[in-house]
């Protein structure tokens, strides 16, 4: 089993930064792939980003092609969401989620989330 724990949302105005975490407990952490998801008021559920475990491939969904930024410290058993550029549309409650080995679509593990808002 793993556990999954986001922190670092907030409220930050628009063309701000932020930096999502999430601790991971449990065991064999290093054979997971992470993913970052986000679910806005009355919209489904989205893919944001995704580190596999296998090679470290990193995916990004478009609308954060350029603007985030994922990355996992193994030792720290974290993985990072680096937000920057942010718009009014980011905001959203975001969730970290794993699977075994390689990003895909569906995912065993969820965490509860953290709210991001990006107003003025």
């Amino acid at each position: 089993q793993v556990q999954l724990v986001e922190s670092g949302g907030g409220l930050v105005q628009p063309g701000g930064s932020l930096r999502l975490s999430c601790a991971a407990s449990g065991s064999s952490l290093d054979y997971y792939a992470y993913g970052w998801f986000r679910q806005a008021p009355g919209k489904e559920r989205e893919g944001v980003s995704c580190i596999s475990s296998r090679d470290g491939s990193i995916y990004y969904a478009d609308s954060a092609k350029g603007r985030f930024t994922i990355s996992r410290d193994n030792a720290k058993n974290t993985v990072y969401l680096q937000m920057s550029s942010l718009k009014p549309e980011d905001t959203a409650v975001y969730y970290c989620a794993a699977r075994p080995w390689s990003c895909g679509s569906s995912y065993d593990h969820w965490g509860q989330g953290t709210q991001v808002t990006v107003s003025s």
